[in-house]
């Protein structure tokens, strides 16, 4: 019996003065005299002052046991055992007379552990009684403990003394410290010094970015970065937990953000973005907000520099690594990492060699996995490594958009003004708007830039083509720069510069990088002087080579050792030129499947002759490889003149990927770039799954030319596949709101259709078209809002409010008069009462602040609950009177009610369980009593615990497993659902099943795997 229970039995009004008598009464003070107060100097049957004997102190144990058996209820022992029990309680309490400790360290032990010492002090004390007996012994050496200790606490002595001792062990513990902190200064202070200086070394260091063109006259060639940096859009695939019954989502949805808010929603991402489209920039963006705002670390880390050292720093050599001349204190790169401070941007893994890719990502996983709570960010070109690279680390992949038109005026009216060249500005916007293949090339920062600086160097001329545009670009900075800058005759002619810097590129190309070595750069132009005349004069290689950065403005310094190109674009154009020039197709032809080499190829189509280009063609679909077909059919658009047949047979090859018969092939195809618009058919003839392909791949490619894409949609908003129309729907926010809403929205069929508004211009477009029975307002949107964009409130059935904080209140709802369906995720919203006076029969609650008036909702069959219901009962909760036949709770909802009272539901048909909270027995045992139940659904996350519980469930034909990792055991499944003919599986994010070992687990059930 416990110490408790035994109180009971033993009052405290018998105890403590029989436990008294055990202990001498000394006088008040802290006992410093005679320190320390041993227990053997306590008890008052040893030493000189003792007044018990051992037979008084048997005595006393046997008045314990004898109140005890004489207490009302059943004897805690035999009888016939009282003396032996009496015998072994006193041994043990006379062993506190042995025990070397005073009473302060015994009150410290607390009374479990003082009556395990006293019963290895009195060993053998329990021999010979029975299990009752020594149950008995044992819990009252422990009542007995408990008023020893009680008895200590209130002498006058204990608390003075425990005082006294308290103040020396500070006062030692106070000047240890202080010792301590003289010898060895504060890290955290240090730390905090250092964070101050780097900080701002960090704001000033990539406060300065280059905008291409305006370094002519006398302009500076770099500006502060928040002048000229222009803010992007990133998209990634929408991530979706598992979707809410009757909640219906677009499958191949994007959704876009501010590339600058890339890390504010997730902690890992890989930005993807072609060469010019502002990775660098966007990296330098966020180490200067992060080094000014104060609350992130930012470590800038090219990785073209890193690997260039051989090993790949760890965070202690992070700064020395990149030339940081900050010295920080030892560890503290560790100390930020640790606490999570930390914001790692690890810049352009494209321009490594694939070799190098897998240690780096071992490297950044390894860092990730040291470290966590930091924020991560690797950026790299599209097709630099295979889409699921990190997926499974949890890391986001992201893609930099194309400027859009806004974006593009924006861009070119900040580069005017601080080019101080307003004249042309107007110019150049209306060349934009109305010379489609001038806006084709004005994609990105880098291709902008050139084009300002073009038109205005050539009076409002501009070339039209890629090709044409870097050539007139080329020019534009070797001859011209100097000239216009004021100096002295250019040293080096245009084609003296152009010689070398294409030797230097395609020396860069072949090594995979983007950096060399100063060493290695002079060497090159040293063995390319003598075929050089106009150089070879000048000085020597290295004499050269400093006046091609100089004067030449595609060549820079990161650092005092190292030299790269200004950017990757000049690198690939010129070092395909030069293998063009000395005939090398033969290597670039070889090197076509590694994807640092598509631009090269590509660029070496445009310089190439005919044959030339016919040759190098045919090599790329000898190699009979989708990508590399679609390589082909992407250098068509720099061919100018090409033979015929070769021109027709990549066309034909290309064809054989077209139309795309999955969502991976449309999106391939998609890489070739907006010439593959071209080629898209129309849906005649197609399957279901082919016209998807083909509307997934226009969509994607409506960021570069939303024209092309709009007229390949148009064809599609007849067809009747869902999937095809979902597509259509979820890519309305790549195209002028209203455009598309007339032109292919209206057309669709709406059935089982949401349409999805995110925007003011969207939701301004809504009564351009007929009535939509299915609407979703997605992000912040006004109930007034919402009400007066819709022109026939009345026709709405399923109304979904996505993500809003603007709803508070659902009054305004009752002018959706045939509304059956809606689902709320508004934080806000608490009460659900002004929902009565409609005909719902489906109800989704993901967020809501509260659920007043959910229980009054007596229409309702179908309802979803992902939010803590109140009370203790289901009951309680919710809508007693309503006729449920489909029940969903999720996360938290039964964390304080469990399943009690489900059992009400009698007309429950299916089940579905994704709960936070185990499932007990009892919530079992609720579910076996639903008559109905044909269908269960149950999480992953239940296995194994909760399954343990769960009965035979006879009458269930139908089950659901969603969010599998693999690793559950579902063969308990089978035999406590006998009548089970359907089971759907659904993998986990990242997650893999066996197919084959989970379908032989229901042998007369048909599976689905999804």
């Amino acid at each position: 019996m416990e110490p408790a229970v035994l109180g009971g039995k033993l009052a405290s009004s018998l105890v403590a003065p029989l436990v008294k008598k055990l202990f001498v009464t000394g006088g008040p003070g802290a006992g410093l005299v005679d320190r320390p107060v041993r227990l053997d100097r306590l008890v008052s049957f040893r030493g000189e002052r003792r007044s018990l004997g051992e037979r008084e102190v048997r005595g006393l144990a046997g008045k314990l046991i004898g109140a005890a058996l004489d207490s009302p209820g059943e004897p805690p022992f035999p009888r016939d055992e009282t003396e032996a029990v009496a015998d072994a309680l006193a041994a043990r309490l006379l062993a506190l007379g042995d025990l070397d400790m005073d009473d302060v360290q015994a009150v410290r032990l607390g009374h479990g552990e003082l009556a395990a010492r006293l019963r290895r002090q009195a060993a053998g004390s329990g021999d010979g009684l029975s299990t009752d007996a020594r149950y008995f012994l044992d819990s009252a050496t422990e009542w007995a403990c408990l008023h020893v200790l009680e008895f200590f606490t209130r002498r006058s002595t204990f608390v003075a003394r425990t005082l006294v001792e308290q103040t020396r062990g500070q006062a030692e513990l106070i000047a240890k410290v202080d010792e301590l902190i003289s010898r060895v200064p504060r890290p955290d202070a240090r730390d905090t010094a250092f964070e101050r200086r780097y900080r701002s070394y960090v704001a000033e260091q990539h406060n300065r970015i280059t905008i291409y063109g305006i370094d002519l006259r006398d302009s500076p060639d770099r500006w502060p970065l928040e002048v000229a940096y222009l803010s992007l859009e990133a998209t990634a695939e929408e991530e979706r937990t598992a979707a809410l019954p009757g909640e219906y989502t677009d499958p191949e949805r994007t959704v876009r953000l501010a590339a600058e808010d890339a890390l504010r929603t997730r902690d890992r991402v890989l930005l993807r973005g072609d060469a010019g489209s502002g990775k660098t920039t966007l990296v330098q963006w966020l180490a200067v907000t992060a080094a000014r705002d104060g609350d992130r670390v930012p470590y800038v880390l090219p990785l073209r520099t890193l690997t260039r050292a051989g090993a790949l720093p760890s965070p202690a050599a992070f700064l020395t690594a990149v030339g940081c001349p900050l010295t920080p204190p030892e560890g503290w790169a560790e100390r930020v990492l640790n606490a999570g401070r930390g914001l790692v941007l690890v810049d352009g893994l494209d321009e490594i060699p694939a070799a190098d890719r897998n240690r780096t990502r071992d490297w950044l996983l390894g860092l990730v996995r040291a470290f966590p709570g930091n924020r991560w960010l690797l950026t790299s070109r599209p097709t630099a490594v295979r889409p699921d690279w990190l997926a499974a680390e949890g890391f986001r992949e992201l893609a930099l958009t194309p400027m859009r038109q806004d974006d593009v005026a924006t861009f070119v009216r900040r580069w005017h003004a601080a080019a101080e060249a307003p004249e042309f500005e107007v110019r150049l916007l209306d060349s934009l708007r109305t010379k489609r293949d001038l806006a084709r090339l004005a994609t990105n920062p880098l291709m902008c830039g050139l084009i300002c600086a073009l038109h205005r160097e050539r009076r409002g001329y501009l070339p039209t083509g890629r090709k044409e545009l870097y050539d007139a670009a080329l020019t534009m900075l070797l001859a011209r720069r100097d000239r216009e800058r004021g100096m002295d005759a250019v040293e080096l002619g245009e084609e003296a510069q152009l010689e070398l810097l294409q030797r230097l590129a395609y020396a860069l190309v072949l090594s995979g990088r983007t950096e060399m070595s100063v060493e290695t750069a002079e060497g090159i132009v040293e063995r390319a002087l003598p075929s050089v005349a106009s150089a070879a004069g000048q000085g020597d290689a290295a004499t050269v080579l400093r006046a091609l950065v100089l004067r030449s403005g595609l060549l820079r310094r990161p650092d005092e050792g190292s030299l790269d190109f200004v950017h990757r674009t000049f690198q690939d154009y010129l070092g395909a030129r030069y293998a063009v020039e000395e005939g090398h197709l033969d290597v670039i032809a070889g090197r076509a499947g590694d994807s640092q080499w598509e631009d090269v190829v590509r660029m070496a189509v445009a310089h190439a002759r005919p044959g030339e280009r016919a040759m190098l063609l045919r090599r790329l679909l000898a190699e009979d490889t989708p990508r590399l077909t679609l390589l082909a059919l992407a250098c068509l658009e720099h061919a100018t003149a090409l033979d015929p047949a070769v021109r027709a047979e990549v066309e034909a090859r290309a064809g054989a990927l077209i139309p795309p018969g999955s969502t991976e092939e449309a999106k391939a195809l998609a890489e070739a770039g907006p010439l593959v618009l071209e080629l898209l058919p129309g849906p005649e003839g197609l399957t279901d799954a082919q016209a998807h392909g083909v509307a997934v791949a226009a969509s994607l490619l409506a960021v570069h030319e939303p024209t092309g894409a709009l007229a390949v949609l148009r064809r599609y908003r007849e067809h009747p596949s869902l999937d095809v129309r979902r597509q259509l729907v979820g890519t309305w926010d790549r195209f002028e709101a209203r455009a598309y809403a007339t032109e292919v929205l209206d057309h669709l069929d709406r059935t089982a259709l949401f349409l999805t508004c995110r925007t003011k211009a969207q939701r301004e477009a809504l009564p351009v078209m007929g009535p939509w029975t299915h609407l979703t307002f997605l992000g912040a949107h006004r109930t007034t809002e919402i009400i007066d964009c819709v022109a026939e409130p009345g026709a709405v059935e399923e109304l979904q409010l996505v993500n809003n904080s603007e709803v508070t209140e659902l009054g305004a709802l009752s002018a959706f008069t045939s509304l059956r369906l809606l689902l709320i995720d508004c934080e806000p919203v608490r009460d659900l009462g002004p929902l009565t006076s409609l005909p719902l029969t489906a109800l989704l609650i993901n967020r809501a602040a509260g659920l007043t008036g959910l229980s009054d909702l007596s229409s309702v069959t179908h309802l979803t609950v992902a939010r803590r219901l109140p009370g203790t009962r289901l009951t309680a909760s919710l809508p007693a009177a309503a006729p449920l036949q489909y029940l969903y709770l999720g996360d938290d909802a039964i964390a304080g009610t469990g399943l009690r009272g489900l059992s009400h539901w009698e007309t429950l048909q299916a089940l579905y369980l994704s709960p936070a909270t185990p499932l007990t027995a009892e919530d079992w045992a609720e579910i076996r009593r639903l008559p109905q139940l044909a269908l269960l659904y149950l999480h992953g996350s239940l296995f194994p615990d909760s399954i343990e519980a769960m009965p035979t469930l006879p009458g269930v034909d139908g089950l659901g497993l969603i969010a599998l990792d693999g690793g559950q055991d579902i063969s308990v499944l089978a035999p406590r659902l006998p009548d089970v003919r359907t089971v759907t599986l659904q993998a986990a994010p990242g997650a893999s099943l066996d197919g084959a070992r989970l379908t032989a687990l229901f042998p007369d059930a048909d599976v689905t795997l999804e």
